[in-house]
């Protein structure tokens, strides 16, 4: 158990038999009256996200997450076949289970599974990725201005805005937090 006090961004807790990801928390001190700490929680499984306020001082139990690392081998389907780089075992995870990070698949890449008592609930792909640019519109003359931006669909499907000077064929780093383009590789 912990104190509602010390939730952080990202921690997961079991609240109401379900686990909840803290997407947003704020500690809220009013004038007259008890403390309290307003959050935002997502649920692991089905995405929804609620908000809930707590009193300060309150207790919730902290959720236990196994990470485990494996390799994404292919798209079967609407399932994703995962290996477990120990046991060389195979699994189907759902997109629903991915989430976001579907988008920035690649086959063999290593990814961290999130396990709650035996039961896959996410994944973590890696912060940056690199991909290849597979459709970007030429760019024009008189467009090279300093910060402008156009689309480019990547390999996997994915849309970045990327600036003029990125053709296609090249190879880039996209943060998969933020969908942003970093660099050319």
């Amino acid at each position: 158990m912990i104190s509602v006090n010390d939730l952080k961004t990202g921690l997961t807790i079991e609240l109401d038999n379900g686990l909840w990801s803290v997407v947003e928390f704020l500690h809220v001190k009013p004038g007259k009256g008890a403390a309290f700490v307003r959050t935002k929680l997502k649920n692991a499984e089905s995405g929804n996200v609620i908000e809930r306020t707590f009193r300060a001082g309150e207790k919730v139990a902290k959720a236990t997450l196994d990470k485990k690392e494996m390799q994404y081998l292919y798209k079967e389907g609407n399932d994703y076949v995962m290996m477990d780089l120990e046991s060389y075992e195979q699994m189907n995870i759902t997109s629903n289970q991915i989430g976001d990070g579907v988008k920035y698949l690649k086959e063999n890449m290593n990814v961290m599974v999130l396990m709650h008592e035996g039961r896959i609930i996410g994944i973590d792909v890696p912060n940056h990725v690199e991909l290849t640019v597979t459709d970007t519109p030429p760019a024009e003359r008189g467009n090279t201005s300093q910060g402008s931006t156009k689309p480019a669909t990547l390999e996997t499907g994915a849309v970045v805005q990327v600036p003029f000077f990125v053709m296609n064929g090249d190879v880039i780093r996209v943060d998969t937090r933020t969908n942003e383009y970093l660099d050319r590789v």
